[in-house]
This record gives structure tokens, C-alpha cells and sequence, in this order.
């Protein structure tokens, strides 16, 4: 399959079966405006779940926060992003669209023009104003990035916590960015959220840790969103492009079908968040070590993970085009832990009230424990396709043998093979194979 094509069938299947639809569609849409479906919801909330057991839940070393969108400005010009927040843009002067001085070659995309203004410098962050007069008093920004937070909340978290050096404030959240050229699906878009955590650590550790968390980012993309390792690269930032917090950057790319881009990203911000904060502010921003009374500004270790992108990457990397007897079927290969539904539970003919009423029990009874779908819909080989095509692991069909010997047909989406299973041991033998 071409990769260009890759991308179309992903985009086309997303807006089919419900994972993600264009924004404001009725109104003729709004430029790389996304709004998650009833299965892209799921999918994504599976991600997030998944996420936060594994780097909060499962360890002792980290804490989570959930900030507000809006801060005091001031949290802003003290980051640098009021200042340093920017991209480089240019406009055509043939159709006089604007964009990424950096993200284009000789040709404007648009038009195909070869000339270009003086490229300027273009703020990222979204203003807005709080309360009804728009002037500079009132002027407040849209978060650009989750990371602010975590510094700004850091004496609250040791003052109210019993975490010790080395430790970490994680967070996940919606973060705004005026892009000039969003693009590629979910890929780019102006709001998008994004899962990271701040790792504080003492400054003569901090390439210990560094390649400590590299090693669970490879880990999480491997085990958990199941992306092969020889689709992914790492590129070390050139010191004269890393941002103006960072002292080192890995950017985790990713080989979309659209080229070589940014998945993830792990950066080493020094002290600078800590230190401007505390010098702007006038409080405290020191760890006080309970062993050896010393105080100083921890250094930092920031690992930041594009939850949109996981999603992108996740659909890219699980869809599938398969011969299934005199047919082709499409299947999202989804890692079990990820599928919007677990289970699907079908009557074998939606005519027969029987089959319907003891495949509602069965349903009813496996959506306690599991996000189950309901389906009878066309002939139990469409069904089956149809699930196929969202990730559905399982699909349970009630037929006449289910009314003779209580036992159902269980079909597996990867191998399409089917056996017989006790209906009272469903439960059991779906969270068996639901853990593989």
C-alpha cells in the first residue's frame, strides 16, 4: 500500500465509521478544526488512560496535576514565550498566503510563486482578554503548553505532598498554538492536547535521567501503542535550534506518509522554568532536601507526548487490508488495551426473538465489565467485517445452539477464527485474551 494512500483510506475510514469529523462541518468546516467521533472519543480516552497508569498510577517518583487554560500573564513573560514563542513567516507575494519561512523551499505551496517578503516573527500564543473592555490591562494568552503549570504549582506540590527528589508533576490537557501552516489531519491543528510530565532531578543527574526516560518513551510507543521500532528515529537538536529553555532535545519522529516528522519530544530544561519563576515572582522555588537541609532549584527532565499524534500514529500503524476468503477485508490490528470496543455481541438473526432476547441478556451482563457494542445490522459476515474495521477484538454471536446448550460462537479479529465458549465463562475468557 502506498503511504500517501495509507493516509487517505485512514482519513476516509475516521470519518465513516466515527472517529474523527471535520470541525464545524455544516458551516463549511473550519481550517484543520477536528472533533473526535463516538469510537475516536474512546480511543483516544483509551490512550489517555493508558498513559497515566503506566507514568502516574503504577510509580511511587510522580504526582498529576490538572491546571487551568488561563494563566496570570505574567507566568508567560517570565517563560519566555511572550518573547522567544515564534516561527518565522513569510508571505507570497503572488497570492499572498503566509507561511513557515523554514517549511517551505523555493516555490510558495499555493501558488507556485517565487517570491517572498522579509520573513518576520510570528507569536504562537493565542491572545484573549478577560472580562468586557479589550485593552492591554485585560490582555491574558490560551496556554501554549502544558509545562508552566507544573513549575508555577511546584512549591504548592512538595508543600502539600511527600514526594522527594527525584520526582515528577505530570499533566495531560488542551494546549493552543496560532500555527501559520496546520496541516496533515490531526497531525497539526491549533488546539491540540498533549501528556507530559516534568521530572526534577539534581543538576549532576540529569543524563541519568535522561536516558532513563528516552528508554520509556521507546517502551510506550513499543509495548503499549504498538508502533514498530523501525518506524521510529531520533534526532538530536542542533544546540543553535533547540528552544531557548533547553540544553539538549530529542525529538522521537515518526514515519508518517507524509514524511519523517515530530511524534514526541524529551528535553532537558535546566533549571531556566524554576529559576525565572522564582526570581520574577519573589517566592521560594527551592527544594529543601529532608536529609541533608540543603536547599537549591532542581533541574529538569521533561519527556512530552502528542496525544493527537498517538492517535494518528496508532490508527497508521494498526490499519490493514487483508484477503479473507473471496473477499478483502479492512482491520484495525489496534492493541487490545486501545480498541473503542472490547466486545461485540451479535443476535445470529435479528428476525428470531429468541436470539434477540438472550443476546440482549449476554450484552446487558458483558458491558458491566467491558465497553461493549450491540450490532445486528445485515448478515453476520458483514458484522463481523464492520467490526473488523473499527479494532473490535471480539465479536460474540447468540445462535440456535446458544438456546439448546448455553454457548456462544467467539470470533477473534486478528486470526478470524472462531470456537465455541460457556456463556457464564465469557467474562473470563475475554479478560484472558483481552490481556494478551
Amino acid at each position: 500500500m502506498e503511504e500517501t494512500n495509507l493516509m487517505e483510506k485512514v482519513v476516509s475510514l475516521c470519518k465513516r465509521r466515527g472517529f474523527v469529523f471535520p470541525g464545524s462541518e455544516i458551516y463549511g468546516g473550519l481550517a484543520n478544526s477536528w472533533d473526535y467521533g463516538p469510537l475516536g472519543v474512546e480511543l483516544k480516552n483509551n490512550i489517555k488512560q493508558l498513559w497515566w497508569k503506566r507514568f502516574v498510577q503504577s510509580r511511587d517518583d510522580m504526582v498529576g496535576i490538572d491546571a487551568a487554560l488561563i494563566m496570570n500573564p505574567k507566568v508567560w513573560e517570565a517563560s519566555g514565550h511572550i518573547k522567544e514563542f515564534t516561527d518565522p513567516l513569510v508571505e507570497c507575494k503572488k497570492c499572498h498566503q503566509r507561511f513557515r519561512a523554514d517549511q517551505i523551499e523555493s516555490n510558495c505551496p499555493n501558488c507556485g510563486g517565487k517570491e517572498f517578503g522579509e520573513a518576520r516573527q510570528f507569536n504562537l500564543l493565542f491572545k484573549t482578554f478577560i472580562g468586557p473592555v479589550e485593552d492591554s490591562s485585560a490582555t491574558a494568552y490560551l496556554r501554549g503548553e502544558l509545562a508552566q503549570a507544573m513549575f508555577v504549582d511546584f512549591p504548592a506540590v512538595i508543600n502539600t505532598s511527600r514526594v522527594k527528589l527525584p520526582f515528577g508533576i505530570a499533566a495531560q490537557g488542551r494546549v493552543f498554538r496560532n500555527e501559520i501552516t496546520p496541516g496533515n489531519f490531526i497531525f497539526r491543528t491549533r488546539e491540540f492536547d498533549l501528556m507530559e510530565f516534568e521530572y526534577f532531578v539534581r543538576e549532576t543527574e540529569w543524563e541519568k535521567y535522561f536516558d532513563y526516560w528516552l528508554g520509556e518513551m521507546r517502551e510506550w510507543l513499543k509495548n503499549d501503542l504498538g508502533v514498530d521500532p523501525a518506524h521510529i528515529h531520533e534526532h538530536d537538536i542542533a544546540k543553535n535550534e533547540l528552544a531557548h529553555y533547553s540544553k539538549r532535545t530529542i525529538d522521537i519522529e515518526y514515519e508518517f506518509p507524509f514524511g519523517k516528522k515530530e511524534l514526541y519530544g524529551l528535553a532537558y530544561r535546566t533549571d531556566f522554568d524554576l529559576k525565572n519563576h522564582m526570581e520574577k515572582s519573589g517566592q521560594d522555588m527551592q527544594y529543601l532536601d529532608p536529609e541533608t537541609n540543603e536547599k537549591f532549584i532542581p533541574h529538569v527532565v521533561e519527556p512530552t507526548f502528542g496525544l493527537d499524534r498517538s492517535v494518528l500514529v496508532a490508527l497508521l500503524e494498526a490499519y490493514r487490508e487483508e484477503p479473507a476468503g473471496d473477499e478483502q477485508r479492512v482491520v484495525l490490528k489496534l492493541p487490545f488495551k486501545l480498541a473503542p470496543y472490547k466486545v461485540a455481541v451479535f443476535p445470529l438473526l435479528k428476525n428470531k426473538p429468541e436470539l434477540v432476547a438472550k443476546a440482549r441478556e449476554i450484552y446487558d451482563e458483558l458491558r458491566k465489565d467491558f465497553v461493549a457494542v450491540w450490532d445486528d445490522r445485515g448478515n453476520i459476515g458483514k458484522r463481523y467485517y464492520s467490526q473488523d474495521e473499527i479494532g473490535t477484538p471480539f465479536c460474540v454471536t447468540v445462535d440456535f445452539d446458544t438456546l439448546e446448550n448455553n454457548t456462544v460462537t467467539i470470533r477473534d479479529r486478528d486470526t478470524m477464527k472462531q470456537e465455541r465458549v460457556a456463556v457464564g465463562e465469557l467474562p473470563d475468557y475475554l479478560n484472558k485474551q483481552l490481556a494478551r
